[in-house]
């Protein structure tokens, strides 16, 4: 194999694999199967709306009734000049001491977003949400009777046990460091071992897993040794295991959705 070299992607023909010129593609919007409508650029131009500094904030609601689930992105906003850095200060105080969020629209990459913004000390967060029609309406099944009293109480106490604060810092993105380290490897030509992968194991009796966690959970008594041939369990990996499906098994469907719809029909190029 020679040397790695980066790769081109031309526009082509699907069917017949001819390269397409760039400036013969035209924007389209598939409305049936096959069906397209093209949009020229002057008419996509007509639908831009007017971009605007100014953030007009329509209304005002209690922070706990924005479902988190149309949390989009988030940003700092910061005030342009001093009337603004006053806006922010007497709006953001008002605002806290209130418990409320303000929801107003704004232009961004041309496109019209509903945003929410809340206080933040002396300035203020600016979250852009999801639009109703972007979020799926959750489907979840009715419980039948109530809930085992002991296997709620294990709960409790597992909980109750790993309660804390919580620390952004202590979370950290483990396949961009397996990542890391394998390219420094791969640069220093050191010889690459595959990592071992452990499977938990399939959870079938709900009692018995949670009475595990909670032994896991207990500390050990003092002058206790650890007894050879008994592996201590993985600190990186969350004990409690909660029995959620993943994937597609042969001839049954998933039983798990994203939280977010995908547009039914997109435009194409």
């Amino acid at each position: 194999m020679g040397p790695a070299t980066r790769i081109t992607l031309r526009p082509h023909d699907p069917t017949t694999g001819e390269e397409i010129e760039k400036d013969e593609v035209v924007r389209g919007y598939e409305y049936e199967r096959g069906q397209y409508v093209t949009l020229t650029p002057d008419e996509l131009k007509a639908l831009d709306l007017e971009s605007s500094k100014v953030i007009d904030l329509e209304m005002f609601v209690p922070r706990g009734e924005i479902d988190p689930v149309y949390f989009n992105t988030p940003y700092y906003l910061y005030p342009d000049g001093q009337m603004a850095v006053e806006a922010i200060w007497v709006i953001g105080a008002a605002m806290a001491e209130a418990g409320t969020v303000g929801i107003a629209r704004l232009t961004m990459s041309r496109r019209e977003r509903m945003v929410m913004i809340e206080s933040r000390g002396t300035g203020m967060a600016l979250i852009t949400l999801r639009a109703a029609d972007e979020v799926r309406a959750p489907q979840f099944g009715k419980a039948d009777g109530a809930v085992d009293a002991e296997m709620l109480e294990i709960a409790r106490t597992i909980i109750d046990r790993r309660t804390g604060s919580f620390d952004a810092s202590k979370f950290r993105d483990r396949y961009q460091e397996a990542l890391r380290e394998l390219i420094e490897a791969k640069m220093k030509g050191a010889a690459i071992k595959p990592r071992e992968v452990a499977t938990p194991a399939p959870v079938v009796d709900l009692m018995a897993a949670l009475k595990r966690s909670l032994a896991q959970e207990m500390p050990p008594p003092k002058g206790a040794k650890a007894r050879r041939g008994i592996k201590t369990p993985d600190r990186r990996q969350p004990t409690l295991l909660l029995p959620v499906s993943g994937g597609r098994k042969d001839g049954s469907e998933a039983t798990s959705q994203p939280a977010t719809a995908a547009a039914k029909r997109r435009a194409k190029s």
